[in-house]
């Protein structure tokens, strides 16, 4: 079994509660794929070591070790289509570019953008992804070989779900007894997707155990759709299907009435907030610091690399706090480190891995990261979660352990040929524009 030894380091455990400090400098040991203890100071390394004589260990001094980063909604594969799209209105965005693009891509093509996606999640401290694409029961294996953490949304439309579901079924086969990948039932939208085609997705989900994830309030236009075909708003809509509880991800949320937050709330729906793409399509601004002090389970995501365009968390982290800063005129909004919890602790619980994941604690599981802190945009440090969230950037991580696994060292990830991929990427892309 192996064991990992962070030694000499700053421990951001993200477990602190109101005025409790919210580091230490400290070590932490894994064993296996479970964290096996996090303590200030020194004492106990030495037999911690004496316990795991073959652990690896990696002096820290200057470096931060924190749990990895949960992204709640993104769709990776769309990496191939990075610039394809700037700068369009969404419903043109959607209906001339990329749906038609996405409609010339093969099974391969996805499975070679959700690499390039997790490289370059991995890079950037993301451990923890939900995905929500096409053809996912072909990237369960580029998941598995890459060693990230990964729940796997098989995304259906009504003209396409007698295809997609059992492609549901072939991709649960292939992540059943999986440790890092779950799969999830993921109808695109209401506006897309009939009710009787959306409880057909509940159905499946229950039967195979499954979560869910929809996009929600995302647009006007979407507000106005549902509005003109049942009466009620997008949250009002999927309530009265049955389709909102504690299994579902709700991505975006922006257009929403008193009534929609507190029912969200109520049913312990997971938000998936996309600051950098809301802004970027012009779809508004959720009301997070609302959602937030309510009680709701906001999380933050980037959405997809045509609609952001990385999957950098970092600079999302720092858009998400911001964003609120402004929108409400309240300087105080959306602080640091609860912008912090909503990328870790709260991502965990669209996992339903809450506790086990997002923490530095014994017994969670051990996705950890560590950050170079000795940058210059790092420097001083009054404030270190102060630095992270509105100072930090994807090339600030160093190393990356998911599940005990070390993935990214000295960011360098393991048994990626960067050049190979690139020239891969670049050839499908061509090929599906000619097409």
């Amino acid at each position: 079994m192996t064991s990992i030894l962070f030694r000499n380091a700053t421990v951001l455990p993200m477990t602190a509660e109101a005025d409790a400090p919210k580091y230490f400098t400290g070590w932490v040991g894994i064993v296996g794929n479970r964290i096996e203890r996090v303590e200030a100071g020194d004492a106990g390394a030495d037999e911690f070591l004496a316990a795991h004589p073959d652990a690896r260990l990696f002096d820290c001094r200057g470096k931060l070790v924190m749990p990895g980063l949960v992204n709640t909604h993104c769709h990776a594969a769309m990496t191939l289509q990075r610039g394809y799209a700037d700068d369009i209105a969404l419903m043109e965005w959607l209906n001339d570019y990329i749906w038609p693009f996405e409609g010339r891509q093969t099974a391969d093509d996805v499975a070679l953008g959700m690499t390039l996606g997790i490289v370059e999640m991995l890079l950037g401290g993301v451990t923890s992804f939900v995905d929500m694409y096409y053809h996912e029961d072909r990237c369960v294996e580029v998941a598995e070989r890459m060693g990230i953490r990964a729940m796997l949304g098989c995304n259906y439309f009504d003209s396409n779900i007698d295809e997609v579901f059992p492609q549901i079924e072939r991709a649960e086969a292939a992540a059943a007894g999986s440790l890092r990948v779950q799969i999830a039932v993921a109808p695109h939208s209401a506006y897309t997707v009939s009710p009787e085609n959306l409880l057909r997705g509940r159905k499946l989900a229950d039967r195979l155990g499954l979560r869910m994830m929809t996009h929600v309030a995302e647009t006007r236009d979407e507000v106005r759709i549902i509005g003109e075909r049942f009466g009620c708003t997008p949250v009002e809509h999927l309530d009265r299907l049955g389709l909102l509880d504690e299994r579902l991800i709700a991505a975006h949320c922006v257009h929403l009435t008193d009534d929609d937050l507190r029912t969200l709330v109520e049913r312990r729906v997971v938000v998936s907030h996309n600051p950098q793409s809301n802004m970027k399509i012009s779809s508004g601004v959720a009301p997070v610091e609302r959602l937030r002090k309510a009680g709701a389970c906001v999380t933050v995501a980037t959405d997809g690399t045509c609609s952001n365009n990385d999957l950098d968390m970092w600079e999302e982290l720092r858009t998400a706090s911001f964003l609120q800063k402004s929108y409400t005129g309240d300087p105080c909004a959306l602080p640091a480190y609860e912008a912090l919890r909503m990328a870790t602790v709260n991502g965990a619980r669209a996992f339903g891995l809450e506790g086990l994941l997002g923490v530095l604690r014994p017994g969670a599981l051990a996705d950890v990261v560590v950050v170079d802190l000795r940058k210059p945009h790092l420097q001083p440090v009054h404030d270190l979660v102060g630095n992270l969230v509105y100072c930090g950037k994807a090339s600030d991580v160093e190393t990356v352990v998911v599940d005990g696994r070390v993935v990214v060292e000295k960011r360098q990830i393991e048994g990626i040929d960067l050049e190979r991929l690139y020239a891969d990427v670049a050839a499908a892309v061509e090929r599906i524009k000619r097409a």
